[in-house]
């Protein structure tokens, strides 16, 4: 079993191996790669390994730029201490998504998914067939019941134009210009809204593509977004961030 670990503190590194050496006598770590740059570089001089333990946080940027500039063709553990990435990360090459500090059994079972995988393998030459049994394909929401008047009423993610958070209270923007306010939190909405439709642009806002009047450069590579129904509202996108929103955006 060959496994290459993609993290970049060493603590987290050391201990990720020490727990694979456990729990699998035989592998062999190929290496420890700390930064998105040497990841891309190592996987394009490099034969593939087996599968891949990937931090999702790097010295250099987000991991997920890495499958941009590489080809992957093995599945992919991640790991982090960020819950919010979750989503995204099945939509790649990911078997499991384990949070830190990496716990030994639920290491043990992202590598049970691994050996059950590559026994698949061994009767198809689809990996991305074989892949799609291990994604946990989420469900997104098509509804909201909220409460209105004596009662309530059901609105479809369809009419919300944007979605954003102010006063630790979410909001619903609809497309007919109501307001209105929601119990679940921007991290519940990350995982319940389809990230093909909206976009977490920061902590503030999910927007999505026919929400957007203008997009402008800022300073320090940012982004500066002007909505059309609500253009006062600025609407920041991070230096860190700005790659993924014009890739979701260019499709």
């Amino acid at each position: 079993m060959r496994i290459l670990i993609v993290e970049d503190e060493s603590i987290n590194a050391n201990r990720l191996k020490r727990l694979l050496e456990e729990l699998e006598p035989d592998c062999e770590i190929l290496g420890i790669i700390d930064t998105v740059h040497e990841t891309v570089k190592w996987l394009n001089t490099n034969e593939m390994p087996d599968f891949i333990t990937m931090d999702i946080r790097l010295a250099d940027g987000i991991s997920f730029s890495i499958f941009e500039e590489a080809k992957i063709s093995c599945p992919v553990i991640f790991t982090t201490a960020y819950d919010e990435y979750a989503v995204r990360a099945f939509k790649v090459n990911s078997i499991d998504y384990l949070m830190k500090p990496i716990e030994k059994n639920e290491l043990q079972q992202a590598l049970n998914k691994f050996k059950s995988l590559s026994k698949a393998k061994n009767n198809t030459d689809d990996i991305a067939g074989i892949l799609k049994g291990f994604m946990n394909k989420p469900s997104f929401r098509l509804r909201f019941l909220v409460t209105y008047r004596d009662g309530y009423k059901s609105v479809d993610v369809a009419d919300i134009d944007f979605v954003y958070s102010e006063f630790k209270t979410s909001h619903l923007f609809l497309k007919n210009e109501t307001i209105i306010p929601i119990p679940q939190t921007m991290e519940e909405l990350e995982e319940e809204l389809d990230p093909d439709v909206f976009f977490r642009a920061n902590r503030q806002f999910f927007i999505r593509a026919e929400s957007i009047k203008s997009i402008a450069n800022y300073f320090n590579a940012k982004l500066k977004i002007q909505l059309r129904a609500d253009p006062e509202r600025e609407v920041i996108i991070s230096r860190e961030k700005a790659p993924f929103f014009k890739q979701w955006m260019d499709r």
